[in-house]
């Protein structure tokens, strides 16, 4: 019995280990935060593509600050070790070709922004993007590095399922026809997946990577150990666009902002998951980034960060503002009227088995309603175990806080007897 019971710990351990991972990468999410971070994302991009549009010709092409040769040199090796970094935009010239791919460019991003074919538009929207950053090189900052890996992953999920104009296209055309398996990708519906779950996960590590290193790169200089970066950041004229060189007077906040601040990045990647402290991180992520959009003259990269954080934010807290696919049953009355007509044509009464290829044609009809009908209950299902999940939870909370209520009033009420023993 000892030694059965030593060998079923590891596998029991083992076990819960795989469903654990199991539950992180391929639980179906609902995509409403991707949905939000789409918007974010595509106004981000389409400023940028905006902004390069207002000095074209200095950014591209052949009389640009970086001519198309540097720019090409920058990456093949002449400077240096060369990488994979390519693009097109190296062999354009023609001011006028230039401003054909500039106008097709905004008009690609601003279409992913709104959610306009976001199943065409977010591949088109990275792609572009890529090219310009190739093009650009010595003209990126944080913000471009932030907007194209989370095109990347965007591209990839339903985002354009929620907060989109393709929501409003299927919910106006293709709810009252009988769309087919293409239409249903180029406008997904609103649904849990476990794609959704899989880029929300990678966004969130990606994420956890960022801060982490960018902490360590920090913990490898004195400033941030002394105190000392805040102020150095802070009275830089440069960066300035609110004066805040008053808090040279008051060095204790400024060291206590520099330490914290490395402390919350460096620890970002491990505070970040737990319930508990998540609220305080993504508190600080607000108020750091906050502080550099408003404080430091980097208002589109401060923004852009905040918004990247916002992945952490749970799906149920948005879905009130979005499609919610539980509550519905006018539709589900609908459809399940059309179903039942369907599957009466069928029957052997109604004179149709005399006509194979309508016969046939009535099949795929009802086996298609039918498979939706499935797939939607599916999701509804999934959905109801999250928001399960959500009240046993906030149970669970109240539970605790009452019993916590309980011991403080039994303590008060025995300080109170112990108070008047004592007074008689």
């Amino acid at each position: 019995m000892i030694l059965q019971s030593q060998t079923e710990q590891p596998k029991n351990w083992l076990l819960s280990s795989w469903n654990t991972w199991d539950r992180f990468w391929f639980t179906p999410r609902q995509p409403h935060v991707l949905g939000l971070l789409r918007i974010f994302t595509g106004a981000m991009l389409l400023y940028c593509h905006l902004v390069l549009a207002s000095q074209l010709t200095s950014f591209l092409g052949d009389t640009a600050w970086i001519n198309n040769d540097t720019a090409m040199q920058l990456h093949d090796g002449a400077f240096g070790i060369a990488d994979a970094g390519h693009s097109y935009l190296w062999y354009l010239d023609s001011p006028s070709l230039l401003w054909s791919h500039q106008v097709l460019t905004i008009l690609v991003t601003a279409s992913f922004m709104i959610g306009l074919l976001t199943r065409i538009t977010g591949p088109a929207a990275w792609f572009l993007q890529l090219m310009y950053i190739h093009r650009l090189t010595g003209a990126l900052f944080g913000l471009d590095q932030i907007v194209t890996y989370t095109v990347m992953y965007l591209m990839f999920t339903p985002c354009g399922s929620t907060f989109s104009v393709d929501t409003w296209i299927r919910k106006k055309f293709l709810n009252k026809i009988s769309s087919s398996p293409k239409l249903d990708w180029l406008f997904p519906d609103v649904r849990p997946s476990v794609v959704a779950n899989v880029a929300t996960r990678l966004l969130q590590i990606h994420l956890c990577v960022i801060y982490l290193f960018g902490g360590l790169a920090k913990a490898r200089g004195d400033s941030w150990w002394d105190g000392t970066a805040v102020w150095y950041a802070i009275g830089n004229y440069e960066y300035q666009s609110i004066d805040m060189t008053w808090l040279g007077a008051y060095p204790r906040i400024i060291a206590a902002l520099s330490n914290i601040t490395l402390f919350w990045e460096v620890f970002y990647c491990a505070l970040i998951w737990p319930r508990l402290t998540r609220p305080i991180v993504l508190g600080l992520a607000i108020a750091v980034h906050g502080g550099i959009a408003l404080f430091l003259g980097m208002a589109t990269f401060g923004l852009m960060m905040v918004a990247a954080n916002m992945i952490f934010i749970e799906p149920t807290w948005l879905t009130g503002f979005g499609d919610d696919p539980v509550d519905d049953p006018i539709d589900d009355q609908k459809e399940q009227e059309e179903i039942d007509n369907l599957v009466a044509d069928l029957g052997p009464g109604s004179g149709i088995h005399q006509d194979q290829d309508l016969r046939a044609q009535k099949l795929k009809q009802a086996e298609k309603k039918i498979r939706a009908k499935y797939a939607k209950l599916k999701s509804r299902h999934a959905l109801v175990k999250e928001r399960e999940a959500k009240y046993r939870e906030r149970v669970t909370r109240l539970k605790r806080r009452e019993a916590k209520i309980k011991r403080y009033a039994e303590r008060r009420q025995k300080a109170k007897k112990q108070r008047t023993d004592e007074q008689e």
